[in-house]
This record gives structure tokens, C-alpha cells and sequence, in this order.
């Protein structure tokens, strides 16, 4: 006899498993039983175990399908103003570096992220996070790097952690303090010292961080103060992950990989041995097609050769006022599908179980198994593969989190 609180019937699942041979390890006339936040049973309805005297509560899910909740490992949700001027003029043919000197670019974001109150930030935020959940996100990652200040990167991480407490959604706080170098610096080496020498210890002991970041590149941080910031990271006990080989092939794929982080990000400029070294360190490979989409790049990442490599691929919104003001994950099964041309099984594994690991979350999330926390989607959809063909539509029905409801249509 089994103890249960809920037991979901008539739905079909995409368990999002693995061992499963099916495609999107699919259970037609399923069934789903939870208990205590956990789900505690998943199988074929037919299959499903007497239950015990306790009170049961069955809902029956009108034959839809059901996924894993969704998950975003990527994105830049906490930040003041937008850029949509810039947008602007971009489009009438103003040069970047330009609009860089009228005061624009990623230094107005920064200007206006340190002048916003918490408060402030914290309404805005949530506004972008409410659409997330209504297309089915029950776990995020948040990253800093707006402020380059101590006071207002610890700001964005408390705000980061205010928005896990007052919404049903998980998330993961990154510290991305260098993401560029702030308007005080004009040295790389020195603002890289500061911060593994100040700010890292604050937030470790703080706990304000779950994971820390970088951009390296030609226009951000090179690979000396890459892995001065990874080391001091891995010894405050502090995972890592890093934006590469975005602009181009600095090799910063094969650093990270030797310091085992979570994932790499963006990753168009990828070559064969950053292939490998994500390969043997286990590490996820995140791609950023909102970004691809903005920016009007080319340079696709290369996804043939990750297949190949059996090298994990997640997908995520990159949510950012300058290159991705996307808060749809829906829109970007889609845009992975056609920029990049995976598989629409694949685009999704990529919001669910690849994104639980680039977040170190896969042993609690991401596909529908026993033991697993009960966080789940009910879609109106005939099949999953709707999911990364519809463009601007959400078939999301119902959002459960923890075995309860937290959102219906």
C-alpha cells in the first residue's frame, strides 16, 4: 500500500528521463503521485498501486500532457532601465561605439541598476519573473553584474534571493561581478584583485551567491584574470561557470573546464579541444539564441559536434536589457530549433534536465522520477514537440510546484 497526497491521472508524460528509450521518455495514460512536495510514484495509469486508508485527493488532468517544470540557467533578470532607445538607434545606423560614447551600452545599464533602489529593482524584476512562471519556469538562475560596485552587486544578489521567498520559483544566485569593467577601473588585473581579494569572501560567507561567473573575452577579461577569479572562487568553496567564445576563441571553454565548472555559456566561436575538455569535465554547454537572435550574429555554435560528443546542451533566455529583452523560454525552444537546428527533444531536455545540471540541481529536478521534487506542467498540447513549435502562444495550463498548484489558465 502506498502513502499518498496527490495523485495526478489522466495525463501523458514526458518524463524528460534519460533511461527511457522513448522519445522525451514519453509515458502515454500516465499517472503522477506526490507527497510531501515529492513525487513518489510515475508510471503507466493502469499500473498505478492501491492507495492506503490516508485521504487521497485523485485530479484528473483532461489528457493533457505533463513535463518537469521548466528551467532558465541563464539570465540577467535584475537590472534598472531598459535600452529600447538604443535599440533605436542601432536600427537607423548609429555605431555601437558610438552610442557607447553618448553614454549608452552596457555602462547605461550600470547607471541605471546603481541608481535604482532595492525596492526598485525588486518590482522590476518581478514583473519579468511573473511572465517566466506563466509559461511554465519553476527555476531560474539570476546573475549580478549590473552594479561593479560592492553596494550594488550585493543589492542584485539580495534581490535575487528576496524574488526566491516571495515566488513558487527556485533560484540559483550567480555572482558576475566581472562582466565588464566598471567606468572607476582602467585596469583589468586591479578591479580582478578587488574582488577576489574583497567582494568574494563577503558574499561566500554572506551567502548570497550560489555559483560565480565571468565574460571572458576580448571586450571583458582575458584568461590570466579568468582563472585568478575561478581559483579564489573554487577555494571560497563557490562553484563556477563563465561566458565564452562568444566574440570569439580565447580558449576559455578549456579553462573552465579544468576548474569543473557547471557550464559554459554562448560558445559560437566553440572549437574541437574546448569540445573535448567540456566533454571530460562533465561540464554543460548553454546556448544563448535569444542573444544570437538580437545581435543578428552568424557564427552558429557548434552543434553537430556537441552531439557527437555526447557534451550536454541546455538553452536559456539570457534575459538582458542589451542583447536578449526576452523573458519568453517558450520563444526560445523555437529560436534553438531554427538558428541552431536542434531537435525539438532536445530543446526541451535543454530547459529541463541539461538545465538542472548546468545549475548543479540534478539530483532534485528536471524530469519526472521518484524522489524528485514535484514540480511539474500541465500544457494543452497534443504533443511535446508543440512546445518548441508554437511561436508566441503558451498552451501552459497549470504550473504545480511542490505537489501544489501555484498557477492555472
Amino acid at each position: 500500500m502506498q502513502q499518498w497526497q496527490n495523485v495526478w491521472t489522466n495525463i501523458h508524460l514526458a518524463t524528460m528521463d534519460a533511461a527511457r528509450q522513448e522519445p522525451y521518455g514519453a509515458i502515454l495514460n500516465g499517472a503522477v503521485a506526490t507527497k510531501d512536495g515529492r513525487i513518489t510514484w510515475v508510471g503507466r495509469q493502469c499500473d498505478l498501486p492501491a492507495c492506503d486508508r490516508q485521504p487521497v485527493k485523485f485530479i484528473d488532468g483532461g489528457g493533457r500532457w505533463v513535463t518537469p517544470g521548466l528551467i532558465d540557467c541563464h539570465t540577467h533578470l535584475v537590472y534598472g532601465g531598459n535600452r529600447a532607445e538604443e535599440f533605436e538607434l542601432q536600427l537607423t545606423g548609429v555605431a555601437y561605439e558610438e552610442i557607447a560614447r553618448r553614454g549608452g551600452g552596457i555602462r547605461a545599464t550600470v547607471r541605471a541598476t546603481r541608481e535604482a533602489t532595492e525596492a526598485q529593482l525588486y518590482e522590476t524584476a518581478a514583473e519579468r519573473l511573473q511572465h517566466f512562471l506563466s509559461e511554465g519556469v519553476t527555476g531560474i538562475e539570476i546573475k549580478s553584474g549590473y552594479g561593479l560596485n560592492r553596494e550594488t552587486e550585493l543589492k542584485m544578489l539580495r534581490v535575487a534571493r528576496k524574488l526566491e521567498q516571495h515566488f513558487p520559483v527556485r533560484v540559483s544566485a550567480t555572482f558576475l561581478g566581472a562582466h565588464t569593467l566598471p567606468p572607476e577601473y582602467d585596469n583589468g588585473d586591479q578591479y580582478i584583485a578587488d574582488i577576489c581579494q574583497n567582494l568574494l569572501p563577503e558574499i561566500a560567507e554572506k551567502g548570497l551567491a550560489d555559483a560565480v561567473d565571468i565574460f571572458c573575452e576580448s571586450i571583458g577579461f582575458n584568461l590570466q584574470q579568468m582563472e585568478k577569479l575561478l581559483a579564489t572562487a573554487t577555494t571560497l568553496g563557490l562553484p563556477v561557470k563563465a561566458h565564452v567564445e562568444q566574440l570569439s576563441n580565447m580558449g576559455g571553454a578549456k579553462l573552465a573546464a579544468r576548474y569543473n565548472a557547471r557550464s559554459v555559456d554562448h560558445l559560437e566561436y566553440l572549437d574541437q579541444s574546448g569540445i573535448d575538455a567540456l566533454k571530460d569535465a562533465d561540464t554543460v554547454a548553454v546556448l544563448l539564441p535569444g542573444a544570437f537572435y538580437f545581435l543578428r550574429e552568424t557564427q552558429r555554435p557548434p552543434v553537430e559536434a556537441l552531439r557527437r560528443a555526447g557534451v550536454p546542451i541546455a538553452i536559456a533566455s539570457d534575459c538582458n536589457p542589451g542583447s536578449s529583452p526576452a523573458t519568453s523560454l517558450l520563444l526560445m525552444l523555437n529560436m534553438a530549433c531554427t538558428l541552431f537546428r536542434l531537435t525539438p527533444a532536445e530543446a526541451l531536455a535543454g530547459v529541463t534536465r541539461h538545465a538542472t545540471q548546468a545549475l548543479g540541481w540534478a539530483d532534485r529536478c528536471g524530469t519526472l522520477e521518484t524522489g524528485k521534487r514535484a514540480d511539474f506542467v500541465l500544457w494543452d498540447i497534443q504533443h511535446p514537440a508543440e512546445l518548441a513549435y508554437h511561436i508566441g502562444h503558451n498552451p501552459c495550463h497549470r504550473v504545480v510546484v511542490g505537489g501544489e498548484t501555484v498557477l492555472q489558465r
